[in-house]
């Protein structure tokens, strides 16, 4: 309550002030598409998903304690069809950050020292032209080095959520058979409209934004033998867009 209270004081103040923006002005939003290319024995195949990443400035303090920024995404993941009728899937977290989809351009933007926290914000829309992502973000702070790829799944059966299975970037021919390899990600500032549709595949996954994929409620380390099904739901498919509401349980 005392962070709404504060977000409406600010908002007031800056229609008060003469010439002083809304807060959220100071976070731009933006897009960028997400692109995966496969190389496979019968040629290239790629698959791609515009996202979008809404910034909202909460605090702008002067210390890090003081400093918050809200991110929300709005998109989907990208699906590339590979021989054989299978679909790999690209998700909207990796495998060590559920938030993977708002953070990619953050971790590409120039660092620049001593900059202002609500400066800091617009350094995203610096990143210029097709960027390449690393297999691995390095160490900063606290945070150790971690995989800069989104989460990479397949499905035994696509009408089967818990048939759910993540995939190793680095050998996908365990998974899809020989001369299947992860070629490159790549991410990419745009001003298309965000991607939709994914629902068109995966039937069901309106029904799955309030529990997981095993159809249990909440997430329990007991349910581990239902595998990956058991620790993830519709919301790292698809965020935003509104298959929510399609649902047949809110």
């Amino acid at each position: 309550m005392a962070r709404i209270l504060q977000a409406a004081w600010l908002a007031l103040a800056a229609l008060l002030l003469p010439g002083c923006a809304l807060a959220e002005d100071a976070a731009p939003d933006y897009r960028y598409r997400l692109t995966v290319e496969i190389e496979t024995p019968e040629g290239l195949r790629t698959g791609s998903s515009v996202i979008e990443v809404q910034q909202t400035l909460v605090r702008a303090g002067g210390s890090p304690a003081n400093q918050a920024v809200e991110r929300r995404v709005r998109g989907e993941a990208v699906a590339v069809d590979l021989p054989g009728g299978k679909t790999l899937f690209a998700l909207l977290r990796s495998e060590n950050n559920v938030d993977w989809a708002s953070y990619v351009f953050v971790y590409l933007a120039p660092q620049k020292k001593g900059e202002p926290f609500a400066d800091q914000l617009n350094d995203v829309l610096e990143v210029k032209g097709e960027q390449v992502l690393p297999r691995m973000w390095p160490p900063v702070a606290f945070l150790k080095e971690r995989s800069a790829y989104p989460m990479l799944v397949t499905f035994g059966d696509l009408a089967d959520p818990t048939s759910v299975a993540e995939v190793d970037p680095d050998d996908l021919a365990a998974t899809f058979g020989e001369g299947v390899t992860l070629k490159r990600i790549t991410v990419q500032l745009t001003d298309d409209p965000v991607t939709t549709g994914i629902d068109e595949r995966l039937g069901w996954l309106p029904n799955y934004y309030d529990k997981q994929l095993s159809g249990d409620r909440f997430q329990n380390i007991k349910n581990q033998d239902k595998g990956l099904a058991a620790f993830i739901s519709a919301g790292v498919f698809s965020a935003g867009v509104g298959l929510r509401d399609k649902g047949e349980q809110q």
